[in-house]
């Protein structure tokens, strides 16, 4: 759930607490976009509440905006391992929160806490063995899958390397969070599996 920080010092601790991955939201109750990103982001944190979201009122905590380079609210920044990984300026969805955030996100808290369908997408090409190996996983898991070719489809082809910043195929989409390559692990964490045939509930 969203947090509010109430000085500096809140600030240190939430990094040390928070050394891996957590969201700053830079915002002001002076601006209605940032109002109106908060409202976005409360939504999205209701369905993610694993993933660690702190905002704050730069009328109120003053001087730290200057700190991280932030001119204008709201601002979202994605703070990973202590260092500046993104920042988004503006208001969104809380669609996008979830693709962009939960995306960057450790895949143990980048599961959404509320049951939820899973939407899964297949991005393949010919001659891809690992793209038969994804679909295979998938079907042993009793995972249902829409699956793309990519070499048939050129605006999803562009819109796989817009959103991952990758050509390589197979990718999969998982409710917003693309994976590259066959990685068991990081789809076993995203779509709850433990044991082969043996799924939990998201």
């Amino acid at each position: 759930m969203l947090k509010w920080i109430k000085d500096e010092k809140e600030i240190q601790k939430v990094t040390d607490e928070h050394a891996d991955y957590f969201v700053l939201v830079f915002s002001g109750s002076f601006s209605d976009s940032a109002q109106r990103a908060i409202e976005e982001l409360t939504k999205f944190s209701k369905d993610y509440k694993d993933i660690p979201l702190y905002a704050l009122d730069v009328q109120k905590v003053k001087n730290v905006h200057q700190k991280y380079g932030v001119e204008s609210v709201p601002t979202v920044l994605v703070i990973k391992k202590r260092q500046e990984a993104n920042r988004f300026t503006g208001v969104e969805s809380a669609a996008f929160y979830a693709t962009q955030l939960a995306g960057m996100a450790p895949v143990h808290v980048a599961r959404p806490t509320k049951k939820k369908a899973l939407r899964v997408t297949v991005y393949t090409s010919p001659g891809c063995p690992p793209c038969g190996m994804v679909k295979k996983y998938l079907q042993e898991n009793g995972i249902p899958y829409r699956s793309i070719d990519i070499s048939r489809d050129e605006r999803a082809a562009r819109e796989i390397v817009r959103r991952s910043g990758q050509q390589a195929v197979p990718q999969i989409d998982i409710n917003g969070r693309i994976v590259v390559g066959f990685d068991k692990g990081k789809l076993a964490g995203l779509l709850g599996i433990t044991n082969k045939n043996e799924r939990t509930e998201t």
